[in-house]
């Protein structure tokens, strides 16, 4: 019995030990507002995004003619980053939506995006939306992907470069590449918090996808 007892308290030790599947080890969900140290901006290439996802929203509708979208804009701290900050997520006024409008694809993913990051800026729902815009303002697409009616397989480092090359400034330490299936999903450029230089973010780039060429789908 003492046996069973025993391997009975171990085993309860070990289960509170596991980490929760639900929450990456480097997220820190309900951190203060406003404490964080850069952002992160993510543009989504919707072709592959979509096609990544299987999703069928607004996003992803035949003949949407969506390439890169502003996926969000994500505080983030140089191990780590805060997300749902606010526990409520605070409702979202019709005049922020208005703020929200055509930045973001779809008016859920704008509300979302508020709940998990922008609580953590310590930002209001309409001056966060306008924190995301300004960024979005800040980086420039390049051309070659404005019209692509092709699929092609680039590397990951001519995506950078790609981007490099019309965003003075910006550098290799400075970007990522995101994938999945080696299919592009989205590029994320590190930022300041006044959102006027690009900066380095060491973890984010380590993060980013290097192995082999990967598919660019074409916009549809």
């Amino acid at each position: 019995m003492i046996l069973k007892r025993g391997l009975a308290l171990v085993g309860a030790c070990l289960l509170l030990s596991l980490p929760v599947a639900a929450q990456s080890p480097r997220e820190a969900r309900g951190a203060p507002m406003g404490q964080f140290d850069f952002y992160v901006l993510a543009l989504s290439w919707s072709p592959g995004f979509c096609e990544i996802s299987g999703r069928k929203n607004r996003q992803c509708e035949p003949g949407s003619n969506l390439g890169f979208v502003v996926h969000g804009l994500w505080p983030q701290n140089e191990q780590g980053y805060p997300s749902f900050c606010e526990p409520s997520g605070r409702f979202v006024p019709s005049t922020a939506m208005n703020e929200a409008e055509g930045i973001f694809p779809d008016g859920n993913l704008a509300r979302y995006q508020w709940r998990k990051h922008g609580t953590c800026t310590g930002e209001s729902p309409s001056g966060y939306f306008k924190a995301v815009q300004r960024a979005r303002e800040r980086v420039r697409v390049p051309e070659s992907f404005k019209a692509m009616r092709d699929r092609s397989k680039v590397l990951p480092s001519e995506i950078e470069r790609a981007f490099m090359s019309v965003n003075p400034g910006l550098r290799p330490d400075m970007i990522a590449i995101s994938c999945g299936r080696r299919i592009l999903r989205e590029v994320r450029i590190c930022l300041d918090k006044d959102l006027r230089n690009f900066r380095q973010c060491p973890e984010v780039d380590r993060d980013g996808c290097r192995s082999g060429e990967i598919a660019i789908p074409a916009v549809q």
